[in-house]
């Protein structure tokens, strides 16, 4: 730390007796001075001047966040760009006819959806610098491989590959954030990072507008030259990120060692009471697995998430056939599909940081839905393609119904779960189990029922429906919790109800104990 920043900022353990700060943990934080459990993150953040809070949060930003948005964006541009060059020539090519668009869109998910809770579970044994690098360089090389296929056949075998190595990037990226920043500075962060998938419809669409005129380039369709060019780029970002991605606080190269005590500290203390503490230290365990997994309110989760995952695939694959089929040509539908996708990256960025501020996700979940119910309403009576304006305006309401509520969905289950192995497998299931979504959104939209989708838009507005129940379901219960807990506290005491036990014991109830208190 400079002596600049050293003179802006109230000693930290000052009065280490008063703060309660020792060396090593109960949590195994390398050696670094914690905080007892009596103190809370408020009280660490108050040891430091709040422009030394923000500079410290800056670096980690600064690191972490860019860098996470990129892959993100390579990630979501190599599994959506299928929809662009199916109407740059590989429908005609690979003899796309019937139902095979459909089940190449859908291959993808089964690996997809069946590989991510393994890859969290591998990501906190292993260093997740090293892990993401791998699948960062396997998916790379499976997309470009994508572009020397010939047959359908070859196709949807790429497509079982491209989703077995992606599978395991999103949890792994949205668990990082929750080892890094208090429960209300998350959904922020990770709000712009996943802008990048909106991002990537734009992207994709400008750059599949570049690249389709390559077409014949060394004999190859202007198809296959997108799916190559969008290829090498995760391979090439893959040999950087042993070196770039951080692995936790603890061992954060790039922070000093008192910015490390401070980042673990005010983590480890921001449950919501002064009367316990969490843990990112925690070394992964099958009862951490199995509580994952017998969490009831994760398996409800799902239903917002798959009113997010069937709407957005289902969308991103047909959007720019659905803006052809108003009258526009091929290159215009792609150019068209850009702001469509920007307006829904600036509504996500939006909610996320409101959402922060008020401290609350479910009214955002329902909030977030109810514009995409609108959406989907009107494009269910509008008699496509009469009115191509009126259509295409409330495509900029669905895009917005469908993104700002995924934020919300997945921040709401990563604020809920501790200790960090119980939320790394946590969040890993509903993003398993959300993703499968995937499979009813990219059979959804057919080919047959061209230009009004009633099947696709239906289907979207029932679950956007289900989606809003579910996030009432889960705020009523998470508020029933804490008043119980509230109850028990003010009833016995908080040094009482501490007194039955120990400090090993309260980590490792995570979430289940009487001092953790739910976000709702």
């Amino acid at each position: 730390m400079t002596e600049k920043h050293e003179s802006e900022r109230v000693e930290y353990g000052a009065n280490e007796k008063e703060m309660g700060l020792r060396s090593g943990s109960v949590d195994g934080s390398d050696g670094l001075r914690t905080v007892d459990a009596g103190f809370t993150a408020d009280q660490i953040d108050a040891q430091y001047d709040q422009k030394e809070v923000r500079r410290i949060l800056r670096k980690v930003d600064f690191r972490l966040i860019p860098l996470l948005g990129v892959l993100y964006l390579l990630a979501y541009i190599d599994r959506s760009n299928i929809g662009n060059a199916k109407i740059a020539g590989m429908e005609e090519d690979l003899n796309l006819y019937g139902m095979r668009y459909n089940t190449a869109l859908t291959v993808f998910f089964v690996p997809y959806a069946l590989f991510e809770v393994p890859s969290n579970i591998i990501l906190k044994m292993l260093r997740p610098s090293i892990w993401i690098s791998i699948l960062c360089f396997c998916w790379g090389l499976v997309m470009t491989l994508m572009g020397i296929v010939t047959t359908y056949q070859g196709l949807v075998v790429a497509r079982f590959f491209l989703g077995l190595t992606e599978a395991g990037f999103f949890p792994a990226a949205t668990y990082l954030l929750t080892i890094w920043y208090q429960r209300y500075e998350v959904q922020r962060r990770m709000a712009v990072f996943y802008a990048a998938a909106s991002l990537s419809g734009a992207f994709s669409g400008l750059l599949a507008f570049a690249i389709e005129k390559m077409d014949g380039i060394a004999g190859l369709g202007g198809w296959k030259w997108i799916f190559i060019l969008e290829g090498l780029a995760p391979v090439a970002v893959s040999f950087t990120l042993y070196f770039l991605l951080p692995d936790k606080p603890e061992t954060a190269r790039f922070l000093s060692k008192e910015e490390r005590e401070f980042i673990v500290n005010r983590i480890a203390l921001h449950t919501g009471s002064g009367g316990g503490r969490v843990t990112n230290a925690d070394k992964m365990s099958w009862s951490y697995i199995r509580a994952g997994f017998a969490d009831w309110r994760i398996w409800m989760a799902v239903l917002p998430f798959w009113a997010c995952s069937i709407g957005t695939y289902g969308f991103t694959a047909t959007v720019p056939t659905v803006i052809r089929q108003m009258g526009y040509t091929s290159a215009h539908a792609q150019l068209m599909t850009i702001p469509i996708y920007v307006v829904g990256m600036v509504a996500t960025v939006i909610v996320a940081f409101w959402a922060d501020h008020i401290q609350q996700r479910t009214p955002f979940i329902i909030g977030g839905f109810a514009i995409g119910v609108v959406g989907f309403i009107a494009q269910l009576a509008i008699p496509h393609p009469r009115y191509p304006g009126v259509a295409y305006f409330f495509l900029f309401l669905v895009a917005t119904g469908l993104y700002c509520p995924f934020t919300c969905v997945v921040t709401l289950v990563a604020n809920n779960l501790a200790p960090s192995s119980k939320r790394a497998v946590g969040m890993a299931l509903l993003i398993s189990i959300g993703n499968m979504g995937g499979i009813c959104g990219s059979n959804i939209y057919l080919a047959a029922q061209a230009p009004k989708y009633p099947t696709g838009f239906g289907v979207s507005l029932g679950c956007c429906v289900l989606g809003i129940i579910a996030a009432m379901i889960l705020r009523v219960e998470y508020s029933r919790q804490n008043r119980a807990r509230d109850a028990l506290i003010e009833r016995e005491g908080e040094e009482a109800v501490k007194a039955r036990y120990t400090d090993q014991e309260l980590l490792e109830l995570g979430d289940r104990s009487p001092f953790y208190r739910y976000t709702l």
